[in-house]
């Protein structure tokens, strides 16, 4: 992989209303992201982080100011584009995990790896050895709500490297785990 930039944001803004209060999440962010390129965003809880991880991860769409990934504006693609690099492009470890409930965690890991096309018996594989690298093997067939809250993000963090996307967005991604499995 080369070192091109994979995503660019130019004066970016994303305000919300709330309550019928004005709050301005992301004030004027010009950044860009190289491909096998490490960043960290640190700041406050309530700073905008999660805000910005959604618009680099074309989740949400900027009130001022351009995205690009790849070179093409977000604004000028069509559902079916920002779909497919959310799919195959980037992979997302939320704060929340975000994991389906009535999927047990094998099927969650898989879920991305079958959005994006790729055969069961593909999808089941990668996800077993996705489960086996984060010591979640032998609960593949649990439910979300029989695990821990850092079993929960380990199964999140499998998921969101299930499709080896070239942008991996980690929101908080090791708070819910112990010491010995954050490091």
């Amino acid at each position: 992989m080369s070192d091109k930039m994979l995503v660019q944001l130019e004066s970016v803004w994303k305000t919300y209303q709330m309550d019928g209060v004005r709050v301005e999440a992301v004030r004027g962010v010009t950044m860009a992201i190289a491909s096998r390129e490490f960043v960290s965003i640190m700041g406050a809880s309530g700073s905008g982080k999660s805000s910005l991880l959604h618009l680099i991860g074309c989740l949400d769409s900027p009130t001022r100011g351009s995205v690009a990934y790849e070179g093409v504006q977000v604004s000028e693609m069509a559902e079916s584009q920002l779909t497919d690099i959310r799919c195959r492009k980037v992979g997302f470890i939320f704060q929340a995990f975000n994991l389906l409930p009535t999927l047990d965690v094998k099927n969650n890991v898989m879920l991305p790896m079958r959005l994006a096309g790729l055969s069961k018996a593909g999808s089941q594989e990668r996800a077993e050895q996705l489960l086996d690298r984060v010591g979640l093997k032998q609960r593949s067939n649990h439910l979300p709500k029989q695990l821990s809250g850092g079993e929960r993000q380990r199964v999140a963090i499998a998921r969101g490297l299930a499709n080896k996307p070239p942008l991996l967005l980690a929101d908080e991604p090791t708070g819910n785990l112990d010491s010995s499995s954050g490091s």
